[in-house]
This record gives structure tokens, sequence and C-alpha cells, in this order.
């Protein structure tokens, strides 16, 4: 038996429950539980979410002992369900403790008030509460165990593997269904299916979800172009925001009345903002070209760090606007008729995230997009194969910070306003965080990223106080449970499953 993969399962899940308490799932989950079926008291909710991430966890510690005696399967659950009973255990003794004692913990976790803690508490005191979160955890993975068990032993697996294998089999042998699969403009079709629901989209989801929808597709577009500097390139790059706020702080001066008072039109203010943003990109490829992972990241920080704080200076306040920004930007007009909507706005951003999407795929399915991922690899390896890495590094920095221009100038004309305060390291650590999160190299993860981590805040608003707690918690998960990303790349799911495979005398022997 793996007790230490045991002991590891448990923990995680006994994490990820702390997680869920300190974010207030739990009272959101448990307050809606008591409004639909009128109940007296949301204590059944919230504990039914603990419940299900710890009859998952049961599960899985059973999983792994299926091939041995059925036994080893419910001891592997027992072990799991202790240390993660105990985590519990602990965390609702000292919570509850401290809050008896008067200390106000609402200061520093705004969910975590005395109503919370009782309501997970079964209003007891805090030694009882511990041992009732112990023995239910424990009884909840012991089920989960049995339920691993059964399911493996009588072959329900299998079964249902064959059943949906017979249902898809007979879906393709569907006359209408080959015909489609042989029908030459197939993905054409599919293509103007997915553009027709994007089109009508806009018009029934309101001016509210139509903004919210707007800053999603923005950070799409900032996670398309950071994609291919880290998730082709392989450049860890940290001042992302920087090219960001260049190609927003370009558009703004060049269409907003103050304080140069150019007023030009913003169809072309806005490819001026990319191009400086490209220009920027390539100004600060130059001097770190020779430069690789931490040193790499720590300089592109600096530089996203140096443009924030030229844009909030006081000295530069006649040229940028200094720390009151720039007002009353420009937005665009079309035959005469100003966009000024957050529905016309929604088709702009479309229009951008496709015409991007559509760049970023024919890029990696090129030589460029090839020898951005030998660099990745190992960038000694494709350079003494040919590859001039310094030039595809250039290629890489200029065409992100294109596209960071491009979802900046975007930004500014619907904002209407740009300030330094739009601008921080924040904006970086998220963009990197949809890309890793929804995939590195995958153009689809980077769109499923950005509603994850852009989207969920704004369905789940009750959470907004702890987003970043939010973050670190689903990196985390992400990188124990699936490293690749929620929609990886072929190739990148295919690398890390080779490394995963590989035995341990070949990493030993490549160190």
């Amino acid at each position: 038996m793996d007790l230490r993969a045991s002991l590891r399962d448990g923990l995680i899940a006994g994490i990820i429950n702390v997680f869920l308490i300190l974010l207030g799932l739990t009272t959101l989950i448990g307050e809606m539980v008591q409004s639909w079926f009128e109940l007296e008291s949301p204590t059944l909710g919230a504990w039914l979410l603990l419940l299900l991430v710890t009859v998952g966890a049961g599960v899985r510690a059973a999983r792994l002992e299926l091939k041995r005696p059925g036994w080893a399967a419910l001891v592997a659950g027992l072990i799991s369900g202790v240390a993660h009973g105990l985590l519990i255990g602990i965390s609702l003794f000292i919570t509850g403790t401290l809050i008896a004692g008067g200390a106000q913990l609402r200061q520093w976790l705004y969910q975590l008030n005395e109503q919370a803690v009782q309501m997970l508490t079964f209003g007891t005191s805090p030694a009882v509460a511990a041992l009732i979160a112990l023995g239910l955890v424990v009884g909840a993975t012991l089920v989960g165990a049995l339920l691993a068990l059964v399911w493996a032993r009588l072959g329900i697996r299998d079964s249902v593997r064959k059943g949906t294998g017979a249902v898809s089999r007979g879906v393709s042998n569907i006359p209408a269904v080959q015909s489609f699969a042989k029908f030459k403009y197939r993905q054409v079709i599919v293509f103007v299916v997915i553009a027709a629901v994007l089109l009508a989209a806009p018009q029934v989801i309101g001016r509210y979800w139509n903004y919210t929808m707007g800053t999603v597709g923005i950070y799409v577009l900032l996670g398309l172009g950071l994609n291919i500097v880290v998730g082709f390139a392989g450049l860890l790059d940290l001042g992302y925001v920087a090219f960001f706020a260049i190609g927003a702080y370009t558009v703004g001066l060049l269409t907003a009345p103050e304080p140069h008072g150019i007023l030009m039109n913003v169809w072309l203010a806005l490819p001026i903002g990319v191009v400086v943003a490209a220009l920027s990109g390539i100004l600060l490829g130059v001097p770190v070209l020779r430069m690789r992972g931490d040193y790499l990241a720590i300089v592109t920080l600096g530089f996203g760090e140096i443009i924030r704080i030229l844009s909030k200076s006081d000295v530069l306040t006649d040229f940028s606007g200094g720390p009151r920004g720039v007002r009353n930007i420009g937005g665009p007009s079309l035959f005469g008729v100003e966009v000024s909507s957050a529905m016309n706005f929604m088709y702009i951003i479309l229009l951008g995230i496709g015409l991007v999407a559509f760049v970023t795929h024919r890029l990696q399915n090129s030589r460029t997009g090839r020898a951005w991922m030998a660099m990745r690899e190992d960038e000694d390896v494709a350079e003494a194969m040919g590859v001039f890495t310094l030039k595809y590094k250039l290629l890489a920095f200029a065409i992100g910070a294109a596209f960071a221009g491009l979802g900046g100038g975007i930004y500014a004309s619907r904002n209407q306003f740009v300030g330094p305060e739009d601008f921080t390291l924040m904006v970086s650590i998220n963009v990197l965080c949809l890309v890793i999160i929804g995939g590195m190299g995958s153009i689809p993860g980077v769109i499923v990223g950005a509603l994850v981590l852009k989207g969920m805040p704004e369905i789940l608003r009750e959470l907004d106080e702890y987003r970043m707690l939010f973050f670190g918690a689903l990196l985390i998960f992400m990188m124990i449970v699936r490293p690749e990303g929620l929609w990886p790349s072929k190739r990148r799911q295919m690398e890390l499953h080779e490394q995963a495979e590989a035995p341990p005398e070949y990493h030993t022997a490549t160190g």
C-alpha cells in the first residue's frame, strides 16, 4: 500500500476544503441550498459542498489500490480521510476558538465571520465541532473509497465505456452524420454557426454582460499575445502590462482633447498604437536577448514597473496626463455613427479576437512557430540546429507586444479613460495565470482561461475580495492535477505525458 500517496491525497483535499471555507464558497452554497429547499439553516448546503470534495478524495485514494485486495482500497481511503479530517477539524477548532475569544478575523478574512463559523461548527463548542468534522470527513472518504471499489469490482466502468463506445459508433453510422463528415466544407459550416452565435449573443445578453464579456475579450487579446511569448517561445515575461499601457496611452493621447488636442480618428490611432507597442517590444528585446529564465522575468518586470511609474509621474503630466490620466478619449465611428455602446464595442472586440486568433494559428503552424517551439524546449539545441534564436526572440516580443497594444487601444477607446492604476503588475500576473490555467501554447485554452479567471469573479462577485487567493489556489490545483492546462495544445500535452511516463533511468541520465 502506498501510504505516502494516501496521505498526500487527503492533505490536498483538506487544503482545497480550507480554501473553499476561506473564500466563502461554503457560505454562498449553503445560503443557495437554504433558499432553494426552504431550510431553516444553511449548514446542510455548506457541508454538502465540503463532503462532495471529500468523497472525491476517497475515490482518488482508493483508485490507486484497486489492483490489490478490497481491504487495501478501504484502508487507503481511511488514511486519506483521517489526514483530511484532522486538517479540517484543526482549522475549525482554531477559528472557532479565536472567534469565541473575541478575535475579529473578518479584518483579514472577510468571509470568515461568526455566522459562517457557527454554520460549519453546528453551533457547538470548537472541540466538539472538530470531532464532528473529523467523523464526517472520514465517513465521506470511506463512502468514496467504497464507491470506487464497487465501481471497479462490478465492472461498471467497463460497461459504461462499452456503452458510450456503442453509442458513439451508432451515431457515427448514421447516414447524415457520415455524409457531413465527408463533406468538403464541413469546417466552414461549423465556423459559420459559431460566428452566427457570437454575432447574435451581444443582442440578447444585455448591457452589463456585454461590458463584462468585453473585459474578458480584452484579456483574451492579451492572453493570445502573451501566449506567443510564453507558450510558443518559452520566454517568461512579467512586464507584459507595459505594452498594454503603451497601446492604450498611444490611442488616448492621439484621440483625446487633452493634453495635446490632436483629436485623431480612432481607426487611424489604433494601428499606430499597435506599431508603437511592437516597436517597444523590439526595444525591450534587444538588450535582454541573451537572458533566460528568472533573469529575463526580472528584467521584464522592471520594464513594466518603469512604464507604470513614468505614467504616474508629475514630471510627465503635460505629456501623458500624469496621475490624472487621459480623459475623454475618442471612440470609433462607422459611416458617421459613433460606436459608443458596450454592445457595439463587443463586436469590435470579437473582430479583434478573430483577427489575432487567425494570425496566431497561422504562426503556430508555420516555420516561425516551429522555431519558437524548438527554442522553448531547448534553446541551445535549437541554435545548434540552425535556428537564429535572436531573430525569433525579437519576433516573439514584437508580435506579442503588438497584440497587447491592440487590446490596450480598444480598452482606452471603450472606457474613454486611461490612468496609471489600470496598468499595475497584477495585470501581467492575471494574464500569465490565464495562459497557464488555460493551457500554454493553446488558442482555445487562452479563451477558456480568460473565461475562468475574469468571467467567474463576475458571476461570483462575493469572492471579489479573495480573487488573488482564488488565483493561487487554482494555480496550485492545476499544477498538481492538470499541469497541461484546461485545454492544452496537443504537442504540449504529449510532451508532459512523455515526461511523466519516462523511466527513472532516463531522468538520471539526462540530469
